[in-house]
């Protein structure tokens, strides 16, 4: 299975969409595959300034608790109550109703460093 072609990607699994200085962060397809069925996640409030590669919250499973690390410095505007409710959402939809945070970031420099979806799928074949 391919990554979507719109997103970018962290070496750590999360995706981002960068929609102007807005970027929405979610994990992708394969975390939470390897996860299994997420019952917890914490993400941090509205207002939290993020370096890259920060952890900014914890998802759990029936198998793991894994740190969620962000893949750009920003601010926090919005994070996904809808998620924190029902995490099960990021399994049934990693790439839309399972997004986690939106960011505010500076400037495109941000987003050096983020890998492309080939570059992701290349990985993935390791």
């Amino acid at each position: 299975m391919s990554s979507p072609k719109e997103l970018l990607y962290t070496a750590d699994h999360e995706w981002a969409l960068v929609q102007g200085n807005v970027v929405t962060v979610g994990i992708t397809a394969h975390a939470q595959d390897a996860l299994g069925d997420v019952v917890y996640v914490d993400l941090p409030k509205v207002g939290r300034s993020l370096n890259a590669h920060e952890t900014f919250g914890v998802v759990e499973s029936v198998k793991a608790v894994s740190d969620l690390f962000s893949p750009c410095a920003g601010k926090v505007v919005e994070f996904n109550q809808s998620v924190m409710d029902t995490p099960e959402q990021i399994n049934q939809d990693p790439y839309q109703a399972g997004w986690l945070i939106k960011l505010e970031i500076s400037g495109p420099e941000a987003l050096e460093g983020l890998l492309s979806p080939e570059a992701y799928d290349a990985l993935l074949a390791k």
